[in-house]
């Protein structure tokens, strides 16, 4: 008993360690969805985010990501897209630095429901074209899993098509090329999200919620605490 005790406290004291090494961060982020059907077949899909830096102090990233879906049948697409994305950092006693990636992006998604529980699974492959600070443009791959419910709150509706609901999702990040260049390991981040969000029809969500962005660095991690304002359109 008294070992399991001594364990125990190791584990906190280990656990207070570790935390007290995580850089943190207080950051907003925009996160904008459309979803357009074009036929049976065919669709469209675009996100724009806009992301602060820490403190809420400035906008740090502009992301832009088009692309073109195939349905493969009502639970099933795959999309191959493209994304613009502007970091701009601030340097202080420098010009304020402005660094844009580029990315290939190649993802399935297969949805299904369990009751009235809405669940999605989305796998995704990047091909990244970075630009470095004073270093040669970096090509990198990474791959991505992600994992999303929306439980809606009215009881008894098999078919959700109006009210509030609670979002739940989770993230995974994995370096599958050029990670010694990167943060120098197979596992990049985690980012876990849950929101509240009203559905006014089949077309339209919004939700807020806070997300946390854990990510592994080459010599310290950081977490980031985030509030998303989010807003889903499907046509």
């Amino acid at each position: 008993m008294r070992i399991s005790f001594f364990l125990l406290a190791m584990l906190c004291s280990l656990s207070q360690i570790a935390i007290a090494q995580v850089q943190h961060q207080n950051t907003g982020w925009l996160f904008l969805l459309n979803n357009n059907k074009i036929n049976k077949k065919w669709g469209t899909h675009l996100d724009i985010q806009l992301r602060s830096s820490d403190q809420f102090s400035q906008l740090r990233n502009l992301m832009f990501r088009p692309g073109l879906t195939y349905f493969i049948n009502d639970k099933s697409d795959v999309t191959l897209g493209y994304l613009l994305n502007e970091t701009f950092v601030d340097q202080v006693g420098r010009k304020d630095l402005r660094l844009t990636e580029h990315r290939i992006w190649q993802q399935y998604i297969y949805k299904h429901k369990i009751s009235t529980v809405n669940i999605s699974h989305r796998f995704r492959l990047e091909q990244r074209f970075m630009e470095q600070n004073g270093a040669e443009d970096l090509f990198a791959q990474r791959f991505r899993y992600f994992f999303r419910t929306i439980l809606p709150l009215a009881k008894g509706k098999q078919n959700f098509d109006q009210g509030f609901f609670a979002a739940l999702q989770n993230e995974l990040f994995f370096n599958v090329q050029q990670k010694d260049k990167l943060n120098g390991h197979f596992f990049d981040q985690n980012r876990a999200y849950l929101a509240g969000g009203y559905r006014f029809s089949k077309k339209l969500d919004l939700e807020a919620g806070y997300l946390n962005q854990t990510v592994k660095g080459a010599g310290s991690n950081s977490m980031n605490h985030a509030i998303q304002l989010a807003l889903y359109t499907r046509f």
